[in-house]
Parts: structure tokens; sequence; C-alpha cells
């Protein structure tokens, strides 16, 4: 059974179900893991830096030995720096890990840069084992960093 198909809207910066009429689109399976893997929080690390002061690690509390999403959110009021990009790789890349790992994806080239003031952007693509490309997908962040 395929998952429910979920699409980037980048007008907006965010992904939604995908319809076809009055029904829910299924397929496109390898992009919705991505999406979920990018875009849901994944529980902060003991030692990392609640960026809104509280100490809130949000994340989804059943999390087990592989737990689901990214880390991005850690970096919402992270300077806009080549060492905040580099965070935020490394945050893409374990997100992804899973798929590498399960063997449904043999690597990531991920790309990130700041497309303008306060917008990240992030190029993913994936390859099969083989080395065949699977998909590309291009995502940005709306930025509450400081300047």
């Amino acid at each position: 059974m395929a998952d429910i198909t979920i699409s980037w809207d980048s007008a907006y910066n965010r992904g939604d179900w995908t319809m076809s009429g009055p029904v829910l689109t299924t397929g496109n399976d390898l992009q919705t893991a991505i999406l979920i893997s990018i875009f849901t929080e994944r529980m902060a690390q003991p030692d990392d830096v609640i960026p809104d002061g509280t100490n809130d690690p949000r994340g989804w509390w059943a999390d087990d030995e592989v737990p689901i999403g990214s880390r991005m959110w850690l970096l919402k009021r992270a300077k806009q720096t080549t060492q905040t990009l580099q965070r935020a790789y490394d945050y893409l890349a374990e997100a992804l890990q899973w798929l590498i790992d399960d063997g449904v994806v043999g690597r990531f080239d991920i790309n990130v840069q700041w497309v303008r003031a306060g917008m990240l952007g992030a190029s993913i693509t994936a390859y099969k084992p083989s080395g065949t490309q699977l998909t590309t997908g291009q995502y940005t962040w709306a930025w509450a960093g400081i300047n």
C-alpha cells in the first residue's frame, strides 16, 4: 500500500496532502518520506540549546532507536553564517540517514545556502544504491535568525 502523497508548496513554504478530486492521492513515497524527515521536529539532544529559551525538547515522545524528523528548528534564531549553514547541512543529513540505513536510498547530495536575507534554501537529491538519480527537491525555510 502506498503512502498519502505530500507535496511541497514553495509559494507558502509548506507541505500539504495532494488531492485527486475528493480523494487523497497516494504514491511518491520517497518524496513524502523526505518531507516528513526534514520538516518534522526531531527531539533535541540533551546538549542542544533550545532557541526560545524554554526547556521544551519538542519532537515525538515515542521516538525510539530511529528518531523522526530533523533538528532544523534549533536554528530558528541562529545567525546567518557559514557555521549555521554547516549545522543545517548536518541536521538534514541526520534526518535523512534512516533512508540510507534502510536501503531505500544509496546516498543524498545536500546543498544548503542563504537564498536571500531571512531565507535558507536546500537542494536535496536522492540516488538509488546503484547510483541512479531518484528525485531532487528544492526547499526553503523562512528565517527568524539574528542578522
